[in-house]
């Protein structure tokens, strides 16, 4: 099942106030490999990431650094670029419109059978930082652990078809 932990042991996300960072990471029941395939099906992010619409204007294969690609959240887009992509250990990308900007990477370790996901968003600007930290407390649905705790569980799911019954519990 999956868990928020960092090195070995549970721990609440980190904030760096200075620079508008955020670090989340989870042990996930599935290998690197299926964690980060479903990371950049980009048709499938709608699944965990709250409020996402569609993905349009793909420009190349996403596992490829210059690929851009507009995420929708209604009709907000967010232009994104990846910068780095070296499956299946990390994923980097730039995001951002008015309400939230900045870099996030994704990495994924293999972890005790698993694999860990360490997430870490640097926002850009005053609001991107404000958006950020109210999207970064608790574990509610729609928060970032909340995301990353329901992609763990997809991920979980697709190493295991079946799974989804034992790990059922409402969110979908």
């Amino acid at each position: 099942m999956t868990a928020i932990v960092a090195h070995g042991g549970e721990r609440p996300a980190a904030y760096d106030r200075s620079m508008g960072r955020h670090t989340y990471a989870q042990h996930i029941d599935a290998p690197p490999e299926v964690a980060f395939d479903l990371w950049t099906n980009l048709g499938r992010q709608r699944e965990w990431i709250g409020g996402v619409t569609e993905v349009v204007d793909v420009t190349g294969p996403v596992d490829v650094a210059g690929t851009t690609y507009t995420v929708m959240f209604g009709s907000t887009r967010s232009p994104t670029k990846v910068l780095e992509a070296e499956r299946p250990r990390q994923f980097v990308v730039h995001f951002g419109n008015w309400i939230l900007r900045g870099r996030n990477s994704a990495t994924f370790e293999p972890d005790d059978g698993g694999t860990l996901v360490t997430v870490t968003l640097d926002t850009e600007g005053i609001l991107a930082a404000i958006t950020a930290r109210i999207f970064s407390l608790g574990s509610w649905k729609g928060s970032f652990r909340g995301e990353l705790a329901h992609f763990g569980r997809l991920a979980e799911i697709e190493a295991r078809p079946g799974l989804e019954d034992v790990l059922e519990d409402g969110t979908n």
